[in-house]
């Protein structure tokens, strides 16, 4: 499909540029920054973005790549290193900045940009500043300190700020700018067009004849893939596994498999809980435990089909926050997790990888999913990740926590449902902390765990806030989740937006 390419640099924002266009209603992709100029030829883009990135543009290292032949494809937009790339390789001049700019910033603009008043607040994050543009370039706008803010040359926009980021006032109405007058793109990306592209793209990759596995979890990520393989190839085609590997939610399991079989997915359940507590077995270290659940599933679902059938590929619901948290498009960047989905598979399976919803983020995971005529409740349950409670009991997993775990989570599950909050809520879920702590409970002495709730909201899954429930509502939950839960004398909230902590807490 024809949209926009957005070309990487290692800006923790990368992935937000593409979201924000999407809500405009513009595809778009996210490509390394050398992804190659025929490739992107092809593709015949309406614009490239440049994105920012932690880099100088001037030392040894840096990632480059020739900006001219970009501007002869389609018209550029160059956000933050990207502005200082283009006037590098345009012949202009990048310094460091006497005084940085990080934060809140006023940019005063000199040239009417339409939606875009006078004066706006941006959120920068530079320590470099374009000293002379690129000829025929003019400055359009310059930051509090001075420094130039936004440039424009022909076919070219570029911006010192990030305008994808929420704290920038009119950072949506600076990229319809672009997309719109610039480029003259279409405003046609919804979720019906995405259903019928996903469709079309399953249908094509995996052939008239091939079957497809699919290792369902019970979240909606999974689901809506089942769910989408199903109306694509037909459910005789599309075989589901959904293994109960003993760290999902009380009484999960069994309402789960009845809810996928009641929406029409060929599916079969199977209990391997005792294999994944058995492997976990004197694992405490968070990645140490997600590659091992990540590593049985894939062996419990090598048992789990028919092996006569001519099963040829396996299907996952991997999104783009998984992507991006896993692997970086720019050399040396950290990783932040691994994520059980992704990566590939073992050689031995022989199996090729389906992941139809992999440029997607959840929000239109949703979108999708109701497109595909799937039931609210099961959209909009709170998101589950793949390793399950494994990373909600930090530590040793063992069936004694589990089982602490799973009933205060309950509680606070049922209490948010009962007050109405569930559905303000992105995510909300217990953690159990591998701390005891003294109480008194009954007029004895108890030395049991502490256990901290979580809650948050967001949008999708790249950023969030912590819920502001009021005091009461809590005081009430942590009196019902000690007198209910056998093991726990103390309850905690995590007050942790995204950043600087992640949603889960392993």
């Amino acid at each position: 499909m024809r949209g926009f390419i957005i070309l990487d640099f290692g800006s923790q924002f990368t992935q937000l540029i593409a979201r924000r266009l999407r809500e405009l209603g513009y595809y778009s992709e996210i490509h390394a920054y050398n992804y190659p100029t025929e490739e992107i030829r092809k593709k015949n883009p309406y614009g490239i973005i440049l994105s920012g990135g932690p880099n100088s543009v001037y030392e040894s290292g840096s990632p480059l790549r020739d900006v001219a032949e970009l501007r002869n494809i389609s018209p550029l937009m160059a956000v933050c290193y990207g502005m200082q790339l283009l006037a590098h390789q345009l012949g202009g001049k990048v310094t460091k900045a006497e005084h940085r700019e990080y934060g809140l910033n006023y940019v005063t603009w000199t040239s009417v940009v339409k939606g875009v008043p006078e004066k706006q607040k941006v959120w920068m994050s530079h320590g470099d500043v374009v000293e002379v543009p690129p000829k025929d370039f003019e400055v359009i706008g310059v930051s509090e300190s001075n420094h130039p803010a936004a440039m424009r040359g022909p076919g070219v926009l570029a911006v010192q700020f990030h305008p994808e980021v929420a704290h920038t006032d009119h950072g949506n109405d600076l990229l319809k700018y672009f997309a719109s007058e610039m480029c003259a793109a279409p405003a046609d990306w919804d979720a019906p067009h995405i259903k019928d592209i996903l469709i079309k793209e399953v249908q094509e990759k995996v052939g008239p004849t091939d079957h497809v596995l699919v290792g369902l979890s019970g979240g909606v990520d999974s689901t809506v893939v089942a769910t989408l393989l199903t109306k694509a190839l037909g459910a005789n085609r599309v075989h589901c596994v959904f293994v109960d590997n003993g760290l999902l939610r009380k009484n999960e399991f069994e309402n789960v498999l009845e809810s996928y079989h009641r929406i029409g997915l060929n599916v079969k359940g199977v209990n391997a809980s005792q294999e994944f507590l058995s492997e976990l077995k004197g694992k405490e270290d968070p990645e140490d435990k997600r590659k091992t659940i990540g590593r049985v599933f894939i062996e419990v679902f090598d048992k789990s089909y028919d092996h006569a059938l001519p099963i040829k590929w396996l299907a996952q619901g991997t999104l783009y926050p998984d992507v991006i948290e896993s692997v970086s498009s720019v050399g040396g960047s950290v990783t932040i997790k691994s994520h059980h989905n992704v990566g590939g598979l073992p050689e031995k399976m022989k199996l090729g990888l389906v992941e139809p919803v992999r440029e997607l983020f959840k929000d239109e995971v949703r979108a999708l999913g109701a497109q595909l005529s799937l039931p609210r409740e099961m959209l909009w349950r709170h998101p589950f990740p793949g390793p399950g409670l494994a990373i909600r009991v930090l530590g040793e997993v063992t069936e004694e926590k589990l089982k602490i775990l799973k009933e205060a989570d309950d509680v606070y599950i049922s209490e948010l449902r009962r007050r109405g909050l569930y559905d303000n809520i992105w995510q909300a879920f217990c953690v159990l902390l591998p701390v005891k702590t003294v109480g008194v409970q009954g007029d004895a002495r108890t030395y049991d765990h502490v256990l901290a709730l979580r809650a948050v909201t967001s949008s999708d899954g790249m950023t969030a806030d912590w819920y502001p429930f009021d005091f009461k509502f809590l005081s009430e939950v942590s009196n019902l989740i000690t007198n209910k839960v056998k093991g726990v004398n103390r309850v905690v909230y995590d007050v942790t937006s995204k950043p600087p902590g992640t949603i889960e807490w392993e």
